[in-house]
Formats: C-alpha cells, structure tokens, sequence
C-alpha cells in the first residue's frame, strides 16, 4: 500500500475527488468504499492501516460536508484515540458502506465520534469509537470544542436516538 500522504488530503479520494456521501436526517453521514488490491494484506484481509485510513476519510468528508464556514477554516480535527472492534472480513471488490456520527456533546478538548463498517448486505464488519480534538489552524493548539461547533452534526431535536 503506497499513499503519498504529502498530496493526500483526508476526506478525498486519492485521486483528490471529494470522497461523495450523504447527511441522513439523523445527521449520520454516509458514504462507500471499495475494495481494491493493494488494501489486502497478505493473511487475505483488509489491512488495519486501511480500516484506519477509511476511518480517518470518512470522518474528514462528514467534518466537510456538515461544519460550518467559519470553523471548517479555523479547525481542524485530530486523532486523540481510536477503539477499533474488527468483526469479519470481505475481498477485493466489495463495496463497504459507512456511517459515522457524533456521539453527545463534546467534553473539554474531547468529542467522541463513531463509525460502522457493512457490507452490502448488512453484516457488521468493524466499528469504531474515537476520540477526536480540535486544533487551531493558527495556533497549532487544541481547541475547545463549543456546543456551536458540533450542533451540525447532533441530531435534530425529536429526531430520535442515532445509535
């Protein structure tokens, strides 16, 4: 797996498409991958680096897609932790679907993110709890998080529980 991560943005494609997706009216976002060659490590599985990178993608394109203007260019997020559960596997050429979300309110530097990864029928292939903080773009400094910044993500009022 070669990625050049000087020209690789996270939330875009490799070739430096907008990874596509959706917001749902729970505010969950949704998008699709597919399994290439180079993903397979040589036990015939997904590698875990590649979990991890469509992890870190897939939370970019939702920051892009739902922030607003004024904190898409003043933040950006970074990884405090990541709790992976890896549950089944698929080969090259299946499509993965995954959604994450936000999970509550942030909490000081802290904003809890969640992933699910499926297949096309369903089935639970791994899901995630991360930690996620704010830098700030000119400080280089973590950022607290206000309510303000994550309110585009939380579902709306009466829309029910995401989980």
């Amino acid at each position: 797996m070669d990625w050049d991560f000087s020209t690789r943005r996270l939330g875009f494609r490799p070739d430096g498409t907008p990874i596509a997706g959706g917001i749902a009216p729970d505010r969950r976002f949704r998008a699709t991958f597919r399994v290439e060659p180079q993903h397979i490590d040589e036990m015939g599985h997904v590698n875990n680096a590649v979990w991890l990178l469509w992890l870190q993608d897939i939370a970019a394109a939702h920051w892009y897609a739902a922030a607003r203007d004024e904190d898409r260019d003043r933040l950006v997020g970074i990884v405090l932790k990541h709790e992976i559960d890896y549950r089944a596997n698929v080969g090259v050429g299946a499509e993965i679907i995954v959604e994450t979300w936000i999970d509550g309110l942030p909490q000081g530097l802290r904003c809890t993110r969640m992933a699910r990864f499926t297949d096309a029928t369903g089935k639970l292939l791994v899901s995630t709890t991360s930690q996620w903080g704010m830098l700030d773009r000119e400080t280089g400094r973590l950022a607290r998080i206000g309510a303000d910044v994550v309110t585009p993500f939380l579902p709306l009022a009466g829309a029910g529980d995401p989980s």
